[in-house]
């Protein structure tokens, strides 16, 4: 069967698994939809596309009722070069609302003219175009989803004027914002969104590991629900996380002062419970071995899990080593109980602070934190280190190089440099080999498991911990 026979057939099933994969532009109407909308042209009608840069570059429009944008992003998306992936991650993970061109093309070290050349060549957009198109992207969610002002959305997706804003999303979407609201929406205090995923998705899992890993009092659960706190330019909300399996979609709903936050706020949900995986890769890259392949049918849908700020993580796997995960996270808590800010919300545990910069670290007198000397200085000296510059957590950066600049930290070990390159850059192919489940685990498997399973060794290290937890008391150093 070829492969557009096959792409066909998965578009007629709506099979979510294919969400994000391909594109379906359908000729009769010049629009471009997602594999699981329900309009069902026929094959005859229809071509296919492997990103929608591809769609839009052959002269579809997106489709207004499936929202192509709102698929989980592909590897298809993000080009060949490593500066295009690295800028690409970064343009959709983007905080800020503000795009110069020059000064995002200097993270990459090239020109903003060379910078330019090459997403054309790859993606046929400039990264100010895909950026603009973020902003809409943005606006259109907002606007389908929830019941925030028109206005408002548009200020919240960084448009300064509403005119320019209306001009611009008629010219994308072939409708005024107006005209896509969807008047059954019911207003509520908080914004609700949903985030899709491709299925199978281990959210159960996810959630086990940031209920043992929780942050004091900065998150909290249910059985099928976390909610954090979140803290962003001086302001201060919470954001409920669900899972709707049913749909393939988490659903967000967001409480903050703020709604130009809400990009940060996604971005920063999309990255924790790793969305854009994609679980079919990951599985046929585990399944290569038998043992490993058991663990994976018990726990379909395996992801990368990390944290909601790469500081804490990076903290909380200093605080972490040697001892057991309770007593890490009792250090957590009473490290920010110490020395955190009070964030002006409680929970059902009492007064809510927040978790304490790197700057209240170096300046903190750590004496009555029941941990070693050596680790209160290690906390002090990564605390400064990440103040001077010395060391970044963005994820995009070189693995190898991180570890090893980590490494020149007094008490830090081989476990808390690969652990942080793990959680902290999300580095799919990181295994933190010292780690005494993990050497558990791999006693039990072959030893060319690792070679086998790259570059998703990540997803290994996630599994065994998913699958050997509670079988080893404390962690390796």
């Amino acid at each position: 069967m070829k492969q557009d026979d096959i792409f066909y057939q998965a578009m007629l099933a709506r099979d979510p698994r294919f969400d994000g994969k391909f594109f379906v532009g359908v000729k009769t109407t010049g629009i471009y939809c997602r594999p699981i909308c329900p309009a069902k042209p026929r094959r005859e009608n229809v071509e296919f596309f492997s990103s929608p840069f591809e769609a839009e570059r052959s002269g579809y429009r997106p489709c207004l009722r499936c929202r192509p944008e709102s698929a989980p992003r592909s590897p298809a998306w993000i080009g060949t070069s490593a500066v295009v992936q690295r800028a690409l991650k970064v343009l959709h993970a983007q905080e800020s609302l503000d795009f110069n061109e020059d000064d995002f093309a200097n993270q990459f070290g090239v020109t903003a003219r060379h910078l330019r050349r090459l997403f054309i060549k790859e993606i046929g957009k400039t990264p100010k175009q895909l950026s603009f198109e973020n902003r809409l992207n943005l606006s259109r969610k907002l606007i389908s989803e929830t019941s925030l002002p028109i206005s408002e959305a548009a200020l919240a997706a960084g448009f300064k004027s509403i005119r320019r804003f209306n001009a611009a999303f008629k010219d994308r979407f072939k409708k005024s914002p107006r005209d896509i609201r969807r008047s059954k929406i019911s207003k509520t205090e908080n914004l609700r969104l949903s985030l899709s995923y491709r299925p199978p998705f281990d959210f159960a899992g996810l959630l086990k590991t940031y209920k043992n890993h929780r942050m004091g009092h900065l998150e909290w659960f249910t059985d099928d629900t976390m909610f954090r706190v979140v803290h962003h330019n001086g302001q201060v909300g919470t954001v409920c996380i669900k899972d709707h399996a049913d749909s393939s979609c988490l659903m967000v709903e967001i409480e903050f002062p703020d709604s130009s936050a809400v990009i940060f706020i996604l971005s920063k949900i999309r990255a924790m419970f790793d969305l854009d995986s994609d679980p079919v890769i990951v599985a046929n890259a585990l399944e290569k071995d038998p043992d490993l392949k058991k663990i994976l049918k018990k726990y379909p849908g395996i992801r990368l899990p990390s944290g909601w700020d790469g500081f804490e993580v990076a903290i909380a796997s200093i605080l972490g080593q040697l001892v057991s995960v309770e007593r890490g996270r009792a250090l957590v808590h009473d490290l920010i109980e110490m020395i955190g800010t009070d964030s002006g919300l409680t929970n059902e545990l009492g007064p809510i602070k927040l978790f304490p910069t790197p700057k209240q670290i170096v300046d903190a007198d750590l004496e009555k934190l029941k941990t070693t000397r050596t680790r209160k200085q290690t906390l002090k000296d990564f605390s400064k280190a990440l103040i001077d510059g010395k060391i970044s957590l963005e994820p995009t950066q070189d693995v190898d190089a991180f570890i090893k600049q980590v490494l020149k930290i007094r008490g830090i070990g081989p476990w808390t440099a690969n652990y942080m390159a793990l959680k902290v850059l999300r580095s799919t192919d990181t295994f933190p080999g010292t780690d005494l489940i993990l050497a558990r685990a791999l006693d039990n498997h072959h030893p060319e498991l690792l070679n086998r399973v790259r570059p998703w060794r990540g997803y290994a290290a996630a599994l065994f911990w998913r699958g050997y937890t509670g079988t080893v008391a404390k962690k390796g150093k």
